[in-house]
């Protein structure tokens, strides 16, 4: 499908009153206002996380084939990908799949292996970042499964805001959400996740990134353990 490149026409005073109107709202009329307001230049990206597989049973009431841009690192846990193809199948997903120029081998060569280590930030350029920028290019409105609660670096995000990074609106349904209300949802809805949840992990990124969090610990404490790094670069 061609996407129209035809600018979005928008104001940031029309953005903040369209936030403040959906911060209390229903994640299903904020979705069916920006279908309306957007599609066919509409556009959903996941990793398949808690808050992405919420986000999905939503819109999938909603606006069904609305492209899901998945970024496949390379780096990616079995289990994302093994909940990729369940999700796909229960919700006849339209995923794109995004990524990085470089495969891992040609990275390591050029850059050396375990960059990931070495220089993170700029792994997450090459396999994050550009892939996104490239992936979202004609989109006018980008749905995202953040939530307030998550990080410092997320406190201030609103359900509409302008994103300059990517020059498209940017859309939080899930950001007054908690991580209960998340789980909660989930359980009660039978809906499929990453195992690897059961097993200690509480935000699953790339393999070599992640890890278990103990006890008590902030929910993204086990991304990039050992940094003060909080975001690979491309929400904020």
């Amino acid at each position: 499908m061609t996407i129209a490149t035809k600018p979005i026409s928008v104001t940031e005073y029309e953005l903040g009153k369209l936030a403040e109107r959906f911060e209390s709202r229903g994640i299903e009329e904020l979705l069916e206002w920006a279908v309306d307001r957007f599609a066919p230049r509409l556009v959903m990206t996941s990793n398949f996380g808690a808050e992405g597989v919420v986000l999905i049973d939503h819109l999938a009431r909603v606006a069904p084939q609305t492209p899901i841009v998945y970024l496949s690192t390379g780096f990616q846990f079995a289990e994302t990908d093994e909940l990729k193809e369940r999700l796909q199948a229960r919700y006849n997903l339209n995923i794109i799949q995004a990524e990085a120029e470089l495969t891992v081998e040609e990275q390591n060569r050029i850059h050396g292996e375990r960059l990931y280590q070495t220089n993170s930030d700029l792994c997450c350029q090459m396999r994050k970042v550009e892939p996104l920028q490239q992936a979202l290019s004609g989109y006018g409105a980008w749905i995202a499964a953040l939530r307030r609660d998550q990080s410092p670096t997320r406190a201030n995000i609103k359900t509409i805001e302008w994103n300059a990074r990517n020059n498209l609106v940017k859309i939080h349904p899930l950001a007054a959400w908690t991580r209960a209300t998340v789980w909660n949802y989930i359980l009660k809805h039978n809906l499929p996740y990453n195992r690897l949840y059961n097993e200690g992990y509480s935000s699953i990124g790339c393999q070599p990134c992640t890890r278990r969090v103990s006890a008590g610990a902030h929910e993204r404490s086990g991304r990039w353990d050992g940094s003060r790094k909080m975001e690979c670069g491309i929400h904020l």
